[in-house]
């Protein structure tokens, strides 16, 4: 059980909680600033592309809706029980699911966006389509990409702790959160404390990443800031 030596005990092949909770959030976090970059990243390309083409918008939003219609954690592990595991095949699969919200969200802030003024000013001087998107339409993109990037983030965490919990995850020989209460839960009764603080852990920081989320939308939101 816990003590001075072994700060949050030691599970029942006598390795250290303490050391492996830690471990585990490192992993946790690459797998979720990694998901939310690759899906901010793809969400943004195809996001403005359908914006502003419309033949490519009904292509592009047809894909996507298909892919929202399966749940994104059944996908998830479909892809990683097709390729092997490793860290970068749980990013790649978590992220494939969160890529259509971020497409729908760039989607919705360009079709605002092309009908103003400035936009066509800027078409009529002789600006072309890249340098439109990324001079006039990819600076208003970037607050509610931010938003959004941290809800991804939070989402990819605990995606991580499912695919780890059911064994379809990060190889076993890596700890993580997931894995640790999968590990622990056969001895939940005799030794809670195994399932206990990679427990609290996962819960504190997806709340922790959720609340960011939340402050940064109130910030970048000039209606929500005029409320405050």
């Amino acid at each position: 059980p816990p003590s001075d030596a072994w700060l949050f005990g030691s599970d029942p092949f006598g390795r250290d909680v303490f050391s492996r909770v830690i471990w585990g959030g490192r992993v946790s976090l690459t797998v979720g600033i990694g998901v939310a970059a690759l899906s901010v990243c793809l969400g943004l390309a195809i996001g403005m592309i359908a914006g502003f083409n419309r033949v490519a918008d009904a292509v592009l939003m047809r894909i996507m809706d298909g892919m929202m219609a399966i749940p994104g954690i059944l996908l998830a592990v479909a892809l990683v029980a097709i390729v092997r595991p490793s860290i970068t095949t749980v990013v790649v699969a978590i992220a494939i699911p969160e890529v259509p919200r971020v497409v729908r969200l760039v989607r919705s802030v360009v079709l605002s966006i092309r009908e103003q003024p400035y936009i066509e000013a800027a078409r009529l001087s002789g600006v072309r389509f890249p340098g439109l998107l990324i001079r006039h339409v990819l600076p208003n993109t970037i607050a509610p990409l931010i938003v959004q990037a941290s809800f991804v983030c939070a989402s990819a965490i605990l995606s991580e702790a499912y695919l780890s919990f059911l064994g379809l995850g990060i190889p076993p020989t890596t700890p993580t959160w997931g894995s640790v209460i999968s590990e622990g839960r056969n001895v939940v009764q005799l030794a809670f404390w195994v399932v206990l603080y990679p427990s609290l852990f996962l819960g504190a920081t997806v709340l922790f990443i959720n609340l960011i989320g939340d402050g940064l939308r109130d910030m970048l939101d000039p209606r929500l800031a005029r409320t405050l």
